[in-house]
């Protein structure tokens, strides 16, 4: 077998680079056998670290920390004594909430103030008294959760618990909507003598004085105040602890915020829907009835009665609170396809949640309105929303809504069925148990700004501080067509 003679191979792979030699070395093989030796070598090195690398992916099992590294960890983090080699990190507890044993005057004081209002007679146990039915019945819900023993409190998200000691959170259960109405709609010279203001005044200067409000300056205290105007004249003294609201149109941003509050929905009036799904029985394209005139925002109530009030296929009524009108409201919307829900006096309105137990769906023409539970509701999947003055336009509304495919309107139905026990607040996993889950998320916050209250130097700011992000109170919404 002939070899190929290095000389010529050499010349070639040096001609490019220097000038052609008459003669080659004696040693001229030399270099080029190096330099075999020394690519086989690389090569031969790189296969065993792939192999190395190989084994040590799949077949390596690591080693036990040392005693030192766990203790090195540990020292700067507080695990709350778990060992996480011991022990696996156990899922976070239920928080804990401890409700007020308030003074009768702030609770069922206010139902009999309610009732000797209207000609009601004194009862020897005001305990025994019903909580008088209106939109604003959260506060008795979430009252009368709290006041069962926590067996039948299985399903909850918090833990109730009776020794303030042990508790997350307080929860401060004054009746503050039922005391604005207590003399709402009496003829003149027929009040009482019951005064909301001394209420507020009053539990104001309850609270504040509780060894647990100055402990941590009613941050890890949560109050319900679901009328926009409950709790005004002393809402800068508890602003501090978690409220529980319909929405932000009575407070300023240094007041209340989707980030320290949480925003519930109203109690709804009308019976749910029990039929099926489609249009064959909502023979109404568009239905509203509630009050023509409005305040501030919902102004624009009136405004669209003069659009709508002629329009063909639309019901638009003016109408108060009263049995008789929430029984004609209850037929409306269950017999129409689609509900309008303009701004009241604030952005939101029970009308919005009547609208989705009656599988109407929601026509929303408010700007600013912030909604409940939207961490984990999209609202966008059953209600229409319109920005206010897109909705002016004469005819635009109807012109849109009669557009709407029949299979589109069942699809807004199906995913109202979905999430109408959000809205429910005698469902066992309704309303009040997804209202405490809200209220539960806020709790590392809650403690972020006791630890801040510790270190920071008190200041006046002339801005809102981070508790206090601002909400939709500047946007606009998108809106549809």
């Amino acid at each position: 077998m002939k070899t190929r003679k290095p000389t010529t191979s050499a010349a070639r792979g040096s001609s490019s680079s220097s000038p052609p030699s008459q003669s080659l070395p004696l040693f001229s093989n030399m270099p080029r056998k190096s330099s075999l030796f020394k690519h086989t070598l690389i090569a031969t090195v790189f296969f065993l670290l792939a192999i190395y690398a190989f084994f040590s992916t799949f077949f390596h099992t690591p080693l036990p920390r040392s005693d030192s590294d766990s203790d090195s960890s540990s020292s700067l983090l507080d695990l709350g004594g778990v060992s996480s080699q011991e022990n696996p990190i156990p899922f976070p507890e239920k928080v804990k909430v401890f409700m007020y044993d308030l003074p009768h005057k702030f609770t069922y004081g206010i139902i009999q103030q309610h009732s000797l209002a209207r000609g009601g007679s004194p009862v020897p146990d005001i305990t025994t008294l019903n909580y008088p039915g209106h939109q604003h019945m959260h506060e008795w819900f979430l009252f009368s959760d709290l006041a069962r023993p926590q067996s039948d409190r299985l399903g909850s998200p918090v833990v109730k618990v009776t020794d303030p000691e042990e508790a997350d959170l307080f929860y401060v259960p004054a009746f503050s909507s039922l005391s604005l109405i207590v003399n709402a709609g009496r003829p003149p010279g027929s009040a009482s003598g019951y005064s909301d203001e001394e209420m507020q005044e009053q539990l104001a200067e309850w609270l504040t004085g509780q060894e647990y409000w100055k402990r941590s300056n009613g941050w890890d205290h949560v109050i319900i105040a679901g009328d926009p105007n409950a709790l005004y004249r002393v809402v800068d003294r508890v602003k501090s602890a978690v409220l529980l609201v319909s929405d932000f149109g009575r407070l300023r941003p240094n007041q209340g915020s989707l980030v320290k509050d949480v925003v519930i929905p109203y109690s709804h009036r009308i019976s749910t829907y029990t039929g099926d799904f489609g249009v064959k029985d909502r023979t109404t394209l568009l239905f509203f009835m509630g009050n023509r005139y409005r305040k501030e925002g919902g102004k624009i109530r009136d405004l669209l009665f003069q659009i709508l009030e002629n329009e063909e296929d639309v019901l638009i009524k003016h109408g108060t609170q009263s049995r008789e009108n929430r029984r004609a409201a209850s037929q409306g919307m269950h017999t129409s396809k689609f509900c309008l829900n303009p701004a009241g006096d604030t952005p939101s309105a029970c009308r919005l949640f009547d609208s989705i137990v009656s599988l109407c769906v929601p026509v929303i023409v408010s700007d600013s309105i912030e909604l409940p539970f939207e961490d984990i509701i999209d609202y966008k999947k059953f209600s229409i929303f319109v920005e206010t003055t897109t909705a002016l336009k004469p005819g635009y509304l109807v012109s849109m809504l009669r557009k709407v495919p029949e299979q589109k309107i069942i699809e807004y139905q199906k995913a109202m069925k979905e999430v109408k026990r959000f809205y429910d607040y005698t469902h066992p996993n309704g309303t009040v148990n997804e209202i405490w889950r809200q209220v539960s998320q806020k709790l590392p916050l809650i403690k972020l700004m006791i630890n801040r209250d510790k270190r920071l130097v008190k200041r006046e700011l002339s801005e809102p501080n981070c508790s206090c992000l601002c909400s939709n109170q500047t946007g606009i919404i998108n809106s549809l067509g």
